[in-house]
C-alpha cells in the first residue's frame, strides 16, 4: 500500500542548459524555478522530497530553504539515471517502494498531477505511471517539441496504458493522441530494472527515455488530468510562466 513512509519525490537537476543557461536558478515571481518546484512537492505531501543534483548552486538554494538534497555524479545520460543514484544514496535500507520522478523545471506542478501520477502506481501489475492531458490546440499535433502519447481513452475513462510516444503525428488518428506531461512514477524494482537496460535505437532517435521501457515490454500506465503543467524550455516559456505566477 502507498504511504508517506514508502514514498519519495525525487527532483533530478542540473544546471547547465543550452537554451537557457542557468535554468533552473532563473527568477519566477520572486523565487528560483528549482524553489517552485520543490515547494510543489513539498506542499503534495506524498512523502520525503529530494533534490538530486550535481551543482553546488542547486544545493545551496535548496539547503538554505531546509530541503534535502543529494549530490550525484555529473556524468548521468538522462534523469531517471540521476534519480537512481540518489535513491541509493537516501534509501540504502530500500524502505521506499514508490518514486516520484519530477523534473526541476515544472514550476506549474500542482499536488493533484502528483497524486494522480503517483496512484497510478496502486495496481500491482503497473510498473511506471506517467500524466497527459487533451491538446487544446489542432495545431500543436504538428509541433515535434510536444510530446504525443499514444493510448485508447473512451468516454470518460481517465487511465490506460501507453502503445506509443511519438513526436511526428504521422498515420496516428488524433483522438487517440494525448499531450504527454513529463513526470513519472516507479514501483522501485521497476526503477531498478529500468536503469539497467541500455538504450534502443528509437530511445536515442527520438531523444524519449519512456520509450527505452515499452521496447523491454515493460508498461506504462497513463492518468489523464484536465490542465498542463507548463513546463520551461525556451525564453519564451519562461515568460509565460514569469506572467502566470506573478498573478
Amino acid at each position: 500500500m502507498i504511504s508517506q513512509e514508502n514514498t519519495a519525490i525525487i527532483i533530478p537537476v542540473r544546471l547547465q542548459a543550452s537554451r537557457l543557461p542557468n535554468k533552473p536558478l532563473l527568477d519566477i515571481a520572486g523565487k528560483p524555478m528549482i524553489q517552485h518546484v520543490w515547494e510543489s512537492a513539498i506542499a503534495s505531501d506524498l512523502g520525503r522530497v529530494v533534490v538530486a543534483t550535481d551543482s553546488d548552486e542547486i544545493a545551496k538554494c535548496i539547503e538554505s530553504l531546509g530541503g534535502d538534497v543529494c549530490m550525484t555524479s555529473e556524468n548521468h545520460q538522462t534523469g531517471t539515471d540521476r534519480m537512481h543514484e540518489a535513491l541509493q544514496v537516501i534509501d540504502p535500507g530500500k524502505m521506499i517502494h514508490y518514486i516520484i520522478n519530477l523534473q526541476g523545471d515544472l514550476p506549474t506542478i500542482n499536488s493533484m498531477a502528483l497524486e494522480k501520477v503517483l496512484n497510478l502506481l496502486s495496481s500491482e501489475e503497473n510498473e511506471i505511471g506517467t500524466l497527459v492531458t487533451q491538446f487544446e490546440r489542432e495545431e500543436d499535433l504538428k509541433k515535434e517539441q510536444f510530446v504525443k502519447a499514444v493510448c485508447n481513452l473512451s468516454g470518460s475513462e481517465t487511465e490506460s496504458y501507453a502503445e506509443n510516444f511519438i513526436r511526428k503525428q504521422g498515420d496516428y488518428d488524433s483522438k487517440n493522441l494525448f499531450h504527454h506531461i513529463g513526470i513519472y512514477s516507479f514501483e522501485r524494482d521497476a526503477l531498478e530494472k529500468f536503469v539497467t537496460l541500455s538504450q534502443t535505437d528509437r530511445e536515442k532517435n527520438e531523444k524519449l527515455e519512456q520509450l527505452r521501457a515499452l521496447d523491454n515490454n515493460m508498461k506504462i500506465k497513463i492518468g489523464l488530468i484536465d490542465f498542463l503543467p507548463l513546463g520551461v524550455d525556451t525564453p519564451d516559456d519562461l515568460e509565460e510562466i514569469r506572467k502566470i505566477l506573478s498573478k
